[in-house]
């Protein structure tokens, strides 16, 4: 079962199940204290509670009358490096003086975890991710992305873009809060896949593509297979010794990394899809 936060022809918004050619707003009044999409994750039973909200005669809207929003509410993102060998390869080539370090991390207990966002910094599907104006060699990185209840149980899977400048973090290790946390540096949605059963890793593709002036630039692909970490102990890792109250996000690290003679330009657009998740789409924008 999918669900997403919603924005209806009217302005209102909803929190809604989502089908193959349309969308069914949920009906949040039945339950005390049930007002938004992070109450329903961070619910007992998250799939069972969906399904109750649901009432049958509550009818579909397609998918072209609403727009889907980030699915972040009060959670924090998280995020996790070198988790593929791809990118460890691609970190050890952009840093001269941090290539060991990284090469370190890949096959170290303690993986490398960083605070990503907040929500103010998370655009939804359609929205600006942004180039920061420093940097002369950004790339998207499209992520597998947990949603973690405040107790550290996984209780569903979005599509992340971590939004990175790899000049400024291969300049100096130490650089990597700027190369990663600015403003618009963060695209999640368009819904949250509930984890309502085992997943299949090799099954799970992911795509990147993108498009300048309506030409596809770069494709890339890879599946949850490749992952050197596994997911259950990425979010163990990101909770030891850590609370959320509100819930977080955990973006899992990428295996697609663009060659190193490219770099995103204003007015690119990048298209992240993961298998069972969706699409998640958003221009970039570069400030002069």
């Amino acid at each position: 079962m999918k669900l997403a936060r919603i924005r209806n022809s009217d302005g209102t918004q909803s929190v809604a199940a989502v089908h193959a050619e349309s969308v069914q707003p949920l009906d949040l009044t039945q339950i005390n204290n049930c007002h938004s999409l992070s109450d329903i994750l961070h619910a007992d039973d998250p799939a069972g509670l969906a399904r109750f909200l649901l009432r049958p005669d509550t009818p579909p809207i397609p998918l072209s009358k609403v727009e889907f929003l980030a699915p972040v509410d009060q959670q924090e993102v998280w995020a996790a490096g070198v988790t593929y060998k791809r990118s460890q390869v691609a970190r050890m080539e952009e840093s001269e003086s941090g290539a060991s370090h990284y090469d370190k991390v890949y096959d170290a207990d303690r993986p490398e975890l960083f605070l990503k966002a907040t929500p103010s910094r998370v655009s939804g599907p359609g929205q600006s991710v942004r180039v920061r104006s420093d940097s002369n060699w950004s790339v998207p990185e499209p992520e597998f992305t947990l949603a973690i209840n405040p107790d550290g149980k996984i209780v569903g899977y979005t599509i992340g873009n971590d939004m990175s400048a790899r000049d400024i973090e291969g300049e100096n290790p130490l650089y990597l809060p700027q190369a990663k946390v600015y403003r618009q540096c963060a695209g999640l949605g368009p819904c949250v896949l509930l984890a309502d059963g085992p997943l299949d890793l090799e099954g799970t593709q992911i795509e990147l593509i993108i498009e300048r002036s309506g030409s596809r630039i770069f494709t890339g692909t890879t599946d949850l297979g490749q992952l050197h970490r596994k997911l259950d102990d990425l979010a163990t890792w990101l909770y030891r010794e850590s609370e959320f109250p509100n819930g977080a996000f955990l973006m899992t690290g990428t295996g697609i990394v663009p060659d190193d003679d490219f770099t995103l330009e204003d007015g690119d657009t990048v298209s992240i899809t993961i298998a069972g998740i969706g699409t998640l789409t958003n221009p970039v924008v570069k400030a002069k």
